[in-house]
């Protein structure tokens, strides 16, 4: 009888053991495939990836972001037609009666007729008009009407600025308005020479201008050079690009670290004469240079080119002693080496200022100590 009942039962176990070993197979295909297919597809189900949640959107005053944001307001874009011409360029608020300041060679191609509109960084636009502008300095002022709630930008003071600064720059690079850079201040008391496209001189800027490593492409001209508390120290005019000299950006060469900007305490100057006035004054010595000469220094003309007198009778030269043929060395404490250099030297002055000079005559160092005359722009 034990015979009878055990042997179905063995056969049972067996049967069962065969089955288990057949669905773990099964199973085992079955997450190998669906493990492959996970691998292959990202899952089953949705995925939802990790993210920081929202932040406060207030950032430190000092910090590029929270500069741009003080500043952006105040800053504008301005396109130019006039005489088959068209370009951008940039400027920022000066006070709530509508002035903007911005760079000579920005809106020299309106000319008398032409057209100029300025876009502030909410995207309203108005119509513009000339004030003023002067070549030799750069720079331009031009009026907005009907425009509510302006917000100028404070000027700070380009003398206290030191090499190392961190600064911002603002403009409209190839026409992206509102493009915010930044950098650090590179040099101080650049002399840069730049324009003369017309090649009679007329247009040609003197610049004793603050050097820049923050990104300065074409567009950016009349744009604010702000520090870290979000004040003008300067307005950046020119750029030099690989292979040419120091230019304002009417080309379209790019950014290679090397920017230049007008002082502001020069460009406040300016930019009060030219709206009280329409002018602006240049400081000058009285003589005329001999820009051909290839020494050391500034060399003061035997004549002038009409043929008159290379130091002006009466002028600030001629009353300090100063003669033709004379070599002017330096400025202040500034050393001199050419004719250029010694223009951009006497107008980052004031007329009215007094200036020492140090010049060689005769094997001889000589010092004379002037005061500096005036003269009014074209």
């Amino acid at each position: 009888m034990a015979q009878q009942t055990t042997a179905p039962k063995a056969r049972r176990r067996g049967l069962g053991f065969a089955a288990g070993l057949v669905f773990a197979l099964i199973a085992g295909v079955l997450g190998g495939a669906v493990g492959a297919y996970t691998e292959r597809n990202g899952g089953l189900s949705t995925v939802e990836l990790p993210q920081a949640g929202p932040e406060a959107a207030d950032r430190a005053p000092g910090s590029v972001a929270g500069i741009a944001s003080r500043a952006l307001p105040s800053v504008v874009t301005l396109h130019v037609g006039g005489g088959g011409e068209q370009g951008t360029g940039t400027g920022f608020v000066l006070d709530r009666r509508g002035h903007i300041l911005t760079n000579h060679h920005v809106v020299d191609s309106a000319g008398t007729s032409g057209r100029i509109t300025v876009t502030f960084s909410s995207g309203e636009t108005a119509r513009a008009t000339l004030v003023g502008k002067d070549s030799g300095y750069d720079l331009a002022v031009v009026k907005v009407q009907g425009v509510s709630r302006l917000t100028p930008l404070p000027l700070g003071n380009s003398d206290s600025v030191r090499v190392g600064d961190p600064v911002v720059a603002i403009g409209a690079p190839f026409d992206l308005q509102n493009t915010v850079t930044s950098g650090i201040i590179s040099a101080k008391g650049r002399p840069i020479t730049a324009g003369g496209q017309k090649g009679d001189g007329s247009d040609v800027s003197y610049v004793d201008a603050l050097q820049t490593d923050a990104p300065i492409n074409p567009g950016n001209s009349g744009g604010p050079l702000l520090d870290s508390r979000a004040r003008v120290i300067g307005i950046n005019s020119a750029i030099r690009a690989a292979g040419d000299g120091a230019e304002p950006d009417r080309g379209q060469a790019g950014s290679i670290g090397l920017g230049f900007a007008i002082p502001i305490n020069q460009g406040k100057r300016v930019a009060e004469e030219l709206i009280n006035t329409g002018r602006a004054t240049h400081p000058v010595i009285g003589v005329t240079l001999d820009m051909q000469f290839t020494g050391d220094g500034a060399r003061v003309a035997e004549r002038a080119r009409e043929g008159g007198a290379s130091v002006t009778p009466g002028g600030a030269a001629a009353a300090a002693g100063i003669r033709p043929g004379d070599v002017i060395v330096k400025a202040g404490d500034e050393r001199v080496h050419s004719g250029e250099e010694l223009i951009i030297k006497i107008r980052a002055h004031r007329p009215g200022d007094e200036l020492r000079l140090t010049l060689r005559r005769g094997g001889r160092e000589l010092v004379k100590t002037l005061t500096l005359g005036s003269s009014a722009s074209d």
